[in-house]
């Protein structure tokens, strides 16, 4: 075989086993932050009442669809637009049963008052380290918020 066809075959092997190497891993995840326990204060900054600059800080309760705790939700809002919407960052916690930290993943962008919202996963650890993607929020009428993530892990990359 010459020289020339044998680096073309030798590319095409090692195109393919790229493409293998780069199979991504995604993950439906659903939680629910419980808005009627756990720690919430607003920190009226401006004139009274919802203004501009107005923060809203939150440490709660974060259960599975079954309603069990596995671990807290945990944030800040920063009033942007008052009563539209405000940016947000916050933590979700994974713990086991003695209240250890396995996994967690951080999401932030806007939240609107009203209906859906949709943030972006911007970090995750544990269980979880590698995944990105976004998280749709909704409330509810018992006072808890829907959390659905899509999560994505990209496979490793060929050295």
């Amino acid at each position: 075989m010459n020289n020339t066809l044998h680096a073309f075959f030798l590319l095409l092997t090692t195109l393919s086993i790229g493409v293998q190497a780069h199979e991504s891993e995604s993950l439906t995840l659903v939680t629910l932050a419980d808005g009627n326990r756990g720690i919430k204060n607003a920190v009226d900054i401006g004139p009274p009442g919802p203004s501009q600059g107005d923060l809203f800080v939150f440490d709660q309760p974060l259960m599975n669809e079954a309603h069990q705790d596995i671990g807290t939700n945990s944030g800040y809002c920063i009033n942007t637009v008052p009563a539209v919407h405000s940016q947000c960052q916050w933590t979700l916690s994974f713990t086991d049963a003695a209240g250890k930290v396995e996994a967690s993943i951080v999401v932030a962008g806007q939240e609107h008052e009203i209906g859906t919202s949709v943030v972006a996963v911007i970090g995750s650890t544990g269980k979880y380290a590698g995944f990105t993607g976004e998280m749709s929020t909704q409330p509810k009428p018992d006072g808890t918020f829907s959390q659905t993530l899509k999560l994505v892990r990209q496979g490793p990359t060929p050295q």
